[in-house]
């Protein structure tokens, strides 16, 4: 992870570049290590490896998740000499090659599917060591009807330390994207205590529901230990969720990881770096009031 004061003088770029000396000491430490970068979901899907670097670059976002079957190429299929290449154009780059974003899931009633969905993650955990990468992320999705939901529960929780376990040999973190249907933090929990490992966080998703219940202060609590190095948001100016509590959570909480934009829908006209650059300066913005708040 970044050191102290690096947050500053990388992550916030060209957004907070007027800040003087005392502004800048007046910012809280907390939140400093919070990092901005992209999912290639949908606004980076068709672009191919070295567009999506150069576009990254331009737009002063160092980090990036790159999502399976995308322009990108980048899949277990890949030779040694092809996976050599991806992580010699990355090394070459400020932009870093952040984690691997699957689909493999574990809640099947089917033993077998069970099974190819761990092995298939394995072949990405390889992957994500090959190419310089630090996590796979991979997703709970859903809960039978035909069966108990705690029997499903511990049934993913048992998949994932399994996963973790083998991802300890590559250097990996295998990364629970809370999505599907598997977006209760309380159930998140109980997986997480489970599953028991070190290697195996919760990646944060902005869910509506996490403003169900007590709040999304309540429900940020219960997964606030376990969160991983990769926080995905789809936007800071999308309706309908607490962008500005949100980032007030991950600065109280000194989160050091990366907030991902997972952007869904058609890119906006215009320049690919403009227009990634803009919605960082957007949740940057939101860190930065957040950690004013917090000193």
């Amino acid at each position: 992870m970044p050191s102290r004061r690096h947050f500053i003088t990388t992550t916030l770029g060209g957004a907070f570049a007027s800040l003087t000396s005392a502004q800048e000491a007046k910012l809280s430490y907390k939140g400093e290590n919070i990092q901005f970068g992209l999912v290639t979901y949908m606004w980076g899907a068709d672009l191919d490896l070295p567009t999506l670097i150069s576009t990254l670059e331009k737009a002063e976002i160092l980090g990036v998740e790159l999502r399976v079957d995308h322009a990108h190429g980048v899949g277990p299929k890949l030779s040694s000499a092809g996976r050599a290449e991806v992580r010699k154009r990355f090394e070459a780059s400020p932009v870093k090659a952040i984690g691997l974003g699957t689909n493999f899931e574990f809640h099947s009633a089917d033993p077998a599917e069970v099974k190819k969905n761990i092995q298939g993650a394995m072949e990405y955990i390889k992957l994500g060591h090959d190419i310089g990468t630090s996590g796979v992320k991979v997703k709970p999705n859903a809960l039978p009807k035909e069966v108990e939901k705690a029997k499903t529960l511990d049934q993913i929780a048992k998949s994932l330390a399994e996963l973790g376990d083998y991802a300890l040999g590559f250097g990996q973190e295998i990364r629970l994207e809370v999505h599907g249907g598997v977006t209760d933090l309380g159930d998140i929990a109980t997986i997480m205590k489970t599953a028991a490992r070190d290697n195996v966080r919760v990646c944060w998703n902005s869910n509506n529901i996490d403003q169900e219940g007590d709040g999304i202060e309540a429900n940020f609590t219960k997964v606030k230990d376990y969160l991983g190095h990769t926080t995905h948001i789809r936007g800071a100016k999308v309706p309908g969720y607490p962008w500005d509590k949100l980032a007030k959570l991950l600065v109280d909480a000194d989160y050091e990881g990366w907030v991902l934009l997972e952007a869904g829908g058609k890119r906006p006209d215009g320049d690919p770096a403009t227009v990634l650059a803009e919605q960082k300066t957007a949740f940057i913005d939101l860190v930065k009031k957040a950690r004013a708040q917090a000193a």
